[in-house]
């Protein structure tokens, strides 16, 4: 079976993350957008500068490098329900000069807005290899970001079986032994 839905390095974003590493600096990737590729699906082409056709860009919510695999990057961005009516068939990784440094295609899916009678939240998710993950600077704007109940509940419920609770004191608020 040939693979149908992928993730590219840009021409561009190819040549940043390539100079990155030769000077020693960070490439920073910072937004990503979605679009509908005008009703079909697309091909990912390096020579692309953006999306065919852009219907939302918005700051990244998780950029991390993937602790299976150390040469795939993993962006994230959660599309909450207040926002949609429209189809998602390509996604593009944007720095923070504004340059498309990765195009992916994507199966498509539509995103409903609330006011239409449905409504999710959405997570859109870009994993692309890299030859070189040190020259990426993993930082996210913690103002921007949104949780999902999932990772909430996940976190709750990760600390509600640890042994990580603090003892009270005269001085400090935790737990009190009867």
């Amino acid at each position: 079976m040939t693979v149908k839905y992928y993730a590219i390095l840009t021409n561009q974003g190819a040549a940043r993350l390539a100079n990155a590493t030769m000077l020693g600096s960070k490439l920073n990737l910072t937004r990503m957008a979605v679009g509908d590729a005008n009703g079909v699906l697309p091909t990912p082409d390096p020579a692309q500068t953006k999306l065919i056709n852009q219907k939302r860009i918005a700051p990244l919510n998780l950029l991390s490098v993937d602790p299976n695999n150390q040469s795939q990057i993993i962006a994230e961005q959660i599309i909450p329900e207040s926002e949609g009516g429209f189809w998602i068939r390509e996604i593009g990784l944007y720095d923070d000069k504004g340059v498309l440094i990765a195009v992916a295609n994507c199966p498509e899916t539509y995103k409903p807005q609330l006011q239409e009678g449905s409504g999710r939240t959405q997570t859109i998710r870009m994993i692309l290899v890299v030859t070189n993950t040190e020259a990426i600077t993993l930082k996210i704007d913690p103002s921007v970001v949104l949780a999902t109940r999932k990772y909430v509940d996940d976190k709750i419920s990760e600390h509600e079986q640890s042994r990580r609770h603090p003892d009270a004191s005269l001085t400090a608020k935790g737990f009190v032994q009867l």
